[in-house]
């Protein structure tokens, strides 16, 4: 076990050191250091201004500088408790160093990603939508599944969400739904999940119990800062407002709160109805409708569609990102990446990060990155 442990941390080190030199630590603690400096000056608090964008600057340098200082200390700290370790082997001290070093891999790997979400606004909130494809009932079900997975994974995660605009089918499940995510690297994280999902079980809606397939597309935008000159016109704009959709009873709103916004150039379509308020309702909408117009114009002048948003493609066979097979055996696979689990179940309960990971990482190895 000990000359497995020593591998690993090897391996470790190693990939720590390409990081390192990828992310330039070096120069942006030799940044950090002239900040340091500029902050015992009494000139540098005249200008108020240039010092928040200083201090904001440094908070930055910090973020990419303190992890892999973090992770380097504790690799030195287990090389010398494996040194002791190889004097007088203790098993429960192993087996509290495999553990460390099991911790130290995953935090090897988070720091991986943040060299790949690199993208201006993969730091920042999302906003995501559901729609369910072709399949009826059993696509708008699928659909309120993958809502409560993605729910469960900003749970998990740590991310605050928000439920801005659902609309319930008739029958069972949704027709659509908006929601926002906010927390560090939502968008760089979720873009991952971007595509056609497809489903396969044993229907619950029908009778002769067959199995059937169903499809759902989620799409990820990010949330665009205000400071973002998106050009709106008024006259562009179709504002409607209707009654907020509810499970009925008390909590039934009985005013025209909700609003949907038609962008007519674009046919952009959005809407909100979780707030009591219309003219909350109608700030959440212009809020989402900015940050689906940039991606559009951004798209458009890029003319790269496909690699954010796929090619345009109907959202059933032969487009799907990933299949979720519940039956006849049990099996969750990325199309993209061939990874797969045989535990649907905790995925459907929002444990995607192998997936999201993979997809992120594909193709992309540190020594790749480095060079």
């Amino acid at each position: 076990m000990i000359p497995e442990f020593a591998r690993t941390l090897d391996e470790l080190k190693e990939k720590l050191h390409t990081l390192r030199v990828y992310l330039d630590v070096a120069g942006k603690q030799l940044r950090l250091a002239a900040i340091e400096e500029l902050l015992h000056s009494q000139e540098f608090w005249a200008d108020t201004s240039r010092a928040r964008e200083i201090m904001k600057e440094q908070r930055a340098l910090k973020d990419v500088v303190d992890q892999p200082e973090a992770i380097g200390r504790e690799l030195e700290e287990l090389t010398v408790l494996l040194g002791l370790l190889r004097e007088e082997e203790d098993p429960q001290t192993l087996k509290e160093l495999g553990s460390s070093l099991r911790n130290l891999e995953s935090q090897v790997v988070a720091l991986e990603l943040t060299t790949v979400m690199t993208g201006e606004y993969d730091q920042g909130n999302a906003i995501l939508t559901i729609n369910p494809g072709a399949g009826g009932t059993e696509s708008q079900d699928w659909a309120q599944m993958l809502l409560r997975m993605y729910l469960r994974w900003a749970e998990a995660s740590g991310h605050k969400t928000e439920v801005i605009d659902l609309l319930p089918a008739e029958e069972a499940g949704i027709k659509s739904a908006t929601v926002t995510v906010a927390g560090k690297y939502a968008y760089g994280r979720l873009k991952a999940e971007m595509g056609v999902h497809r489903l396969v079980r044993i229907s619950p809606f029908d009778a002769n119990h067959r199995r059937h397939t169903s499809f759902a597309s989620v799409f990820v935008y990010p949330e665009i800062d205000e400071t973002i000159d998106v050009a709106i016109d008024e006259k562009d704009l179709r504002i409607d407002t209707y009654r907020s959709s509810g499970a009925g009873g008390q909590h039934v709103n009985v005013t025209d709160s909700a609003v949907r916004i038609t962008h007519l150039p674009t046919k952009i379509v959005v809407s909100c109805q979780n707030e009591r308020s219309q003219h909350k309702n109608k700030a959440m909408a212009m809020k989402v409708l900015r940050a689906r117009l940039y991606d559009h114009y951004r798209r458009e002048q890029e003319k790269e569609m496909a690699k954010y948003e796929g090619e345009k493609k109907d959202i059933a066979w032969g487009s799907q990102i990933r299949s979720y097979v519940l039956a006849p055996y049990q099996l969750v696979k990325d199309h993209r990446t061939d990874l797969e689990t045989g535990n649907v179940e905790k995925v459907l309960d929002g444990e995607i990060e192998p997936f999201i990971d993979a997809f992120l990482l594909k193709g992309r190895s540190v020594s790749g990155a480095a060079k």
